[in-house]
């Protein structure tokens, strides 16, 4: 057992580290190129040209590395997992070129995939054995999740609660947690890097009936989850009917670009924080989470690069804000509900995310956040942004 101990929290320690500095630089890039497209919105006329970009990149020389994180869930389902260390900067700078142009992407995906790249060369160097190699896995999803977000507790648990196996190796779980709260700490504490406050100033008081307007909200929060993954493995379907693959992308831009300018939609390019934001502040129109998920999908699902995560936070903090004008109660509280309800039912981690609220939230809404995580778990079905997700017991849900 103390040999167990340290060894892992040598090893640990060191991904986090890793982990914790890559998304560091990620986030500080990522903020630069939100920056400078934001003060140069005709930039969103090159994002067709830029798709193209990416699209050769990957067909050309990142052969192996364009399923992402579903490349990552099947390493830790096959029985030696290693991922090329050109993971790395490839989803780095796909991700950047992708907001710099305006397209609606995330940014989890790319921190956890950097952070999954560099912890499994750890392995093929030293040469360690399968399990130990899928635990490395394991602490690399976990500090990158933990270090882009901020949420240590939440970053552990979903490396561990999406593999969505009936059975958890304990032997992960030290790891787990150990690289998530050392790449958070390395992230913050060393690198300064701050992360989005969020507020919930008034949770309801704990009654059924307050309770009972969860379940309609919840169900709302699933059925928009299984939404947005529908509309995103749809549309990458149809993109991937196009045989040449630098090609998808480059439509994918055309269509994101005439969309944006004809609209003015510009709320919803790049992570849309500022919007997220507001809904946890003020009434919006109702359209603003069908609009995110639409645009999301059509970017991500022609091959652009990025996460799904952040924009299901708006999708589910913007819903949640538009059922506050039927729900009775907090405006605030809806949104915060949302923004990880979304999220649990298109992920299937509804204990992650329920930590994750009470992370960025707090522990007073913790009952009413972990009530709408998991109905919103129930009523997306079978619907899961990873295609390589293993559902388990869930494929007998309608």
């Amino acid at each position: 057992m103390l040999k167990y101990f340290l060894f892992w929290i040598a090893i640990a320690a060191c991904i986090g580290t890793l982990s914790g500095s890559a998304s560091a630089i990620f986030l500080l890039s990522l903020d630069w190129v939100g920056q400078v497209r934001d003060a140069h919105l005709w930039l969103l006329g090159g994002l067709p040209l830029a798709g193209f970009a990416i699209g050769y990149c990957y067909h050309r020389y990142g052969s192996g590395i364009e399923k992402g994180n579903n490349l990552i869930l099947e390493g830790l389902y096959s029985p030696q997992p290693v991922l090329p260390l050109r993971m790395a900067p490839f989803v780095l700078f796909g991700t950047l070129i992708t907001h710099l142009f305006g397209g609606s992407a995330g940014r989890e995906g790319t921190a956890v995939q950097m952070s999954a790249s560099l912890a499994t060369q750890l392995g093929k160097r030293w040469s360690l054995d399968a399990q130990t190699g899928r635990t490395l896995l394991i602490c690399g999803v976990a500090g990158g999740f933990a270090s882009v977000f901020g949420t240590p507790l939440a970053g552990a648990v979903f490396s561990l609660e999406w593999l969505f196996r009936r059975k958890i190796d304990p032997n992960t779980i030290f790891p787990a947690f150990w690289a998530a709260f050392t790449a958070y700490w390395v992230c913050d504490w060393v690198w300064g890097i701050g992360h989005t406050a969020y507020a919930i100033p008034e949770v309801a008081p704990l009654t059924l009936i307050n309770l009972g307007w969860m379940i309609p909200a919840g169900i709302a929060f699933g059925l928009a989850a299984r939404l947005f993954v529908e509309a995103g493995h749809g549309l990458s379907r149809l993109f991937n009917s196009i045989s040449y693959p630098p090609l998808r992308p480059l439509l994918g831009g055309v269509l994101v670009a005439g969309i944006v300018y004809i609209t003015g939609a510009y709320t919803y390019i790049g992570l849309g924080i500022p919007r997220i934001v507001e809904a946890f502040e003020t009434p919006l129109p109702w359209y603003d989470f069908l609009a995110k998920t639409g645009l999301t999908a059509l970017t991500l699902g022609s091959g652009f690069k990025g996460g799904e995560v952040t924009p299901l936070f708006f999708t589910g903090a913007t819903l949640g804000n538009a059922l506050a004008a039927y729900i009775p109660l907090p405006l605030a509280l809806l949104a915060g509900c949302g923004f990880v309800g979304v999220f649990a039912g298109a992920t299937n981690t509804p204990l992650a995310s329920t930590l994750m609220g009470m992370e960025l939230f707090g522990l007073e809404a913790g009952i009413y956040l972990g009530l709408a995580c998991l109905v919103a778990f129930i009523f997306s079905g079978r619907a899961s942004i990873y295609a390589s997700q293993d559902l388990g017991w869930k494929k007998s849900l309608p």
